[in-house]
């Protein structure tokens, strides 16, 4: 198997991303791990290589939604660059793998050294925030079905596999909806063979049939980091 990196660091210039790389540590994230919580501070950042992350806003002190994610094409941590340090939303791993680990105080250092690390974080965040206002949106006006289909397409896409874990329970936290509505939104798109998904384990079948039963807010966000980031 090919060895699976960040895209953000192999867009840095080679002494950028070399650099980087000695101060980064190799890690293995759990699912379910949470590694940040929102409101305290974060002391490490992640480029996920293989693993990927969602980013959940609490409510009373409550993870409740998901409202972006950072796998690969990503970054867990690039608003630490504008001196925020503490965290503004949860991070807990959605899909458990690889990624690599860097310390907030050099990470920041390297940020001011690198012009390059610096404008590829600064393009992140402003597609970050796209993403995430997109996804306040999606919220507010789309049906679960559509949603649903977003989600797992989004996290095809990270993992970079048709088939992955993921559990009703988990998909209801994700999703901000009760686990009933899951069920009924999973089995219609497995009625229409887009998908099977059976004891935790879901198969993407028909990936042009879920792009068209996805939201627009799937190709939106796409468009906004090729424009950005490609």
């Amino acid at each position: 198997m090919a060895e699976r990196t960040n895209h953000l660091i192999e867009l840095l210039p080679r002494k950028d991303r070399n650099r980087l790389l000695a101060l980064c540590e190799p890690v293995e994230l759990q699912f379910e791990q949470i590694l940040w919580e929102q409101g305290k501070p974060a002391h490490q950042v992640y480029f996920p290589t293989g693993a990927f992350i969602s980013l959940v806003a609490s409510l009373d002190g409550k993870p409740v939604l998901e409202i972006g994610m950072a796998g690969f094409e990503g970054v867990l941590g690039a608003q630490l660059v504008w001196g925020v340090r503490n965290a503004p939303l949860h991070a807990v791993v959605q899909g458990a793998g690889a990624a690599l680990r860097i310390e907030v105080a050099p990470f920041r250092r390297e940020a001011r050294r690198s012009p390059a690390l610096r404008r590829s974080l600064d393009l992140y965040l402003s597609v970050l925030m796209s993403q995430l206002g997109t996804s306040a949106a999606c919220v507010r006006f789309h049906l679960i079905g559509p949603r649903l289909a977003r989600w797992l397409l989004m996290t095809q896409d990270r993992s970079r596999s048709n088939t992955f874990h993921v559990t009703h329970q988990f998909l209801s936290y994700m999703l901000g909806v009760r686990r009933v509505g899951i069920t009924a939104a999973a089995g219609a798109l497995q009625d229409h063979g887009l998908i099977t998904y059976t004891r935790g384990t879901l198969t993407v079948l028909d990936r042009r049939g879920l792009e068209a039963a996805a939201c627009s807010c799937y190709a939106a966000d796409r468009r906004s980091y090729a424009e950005l980031l490609n």
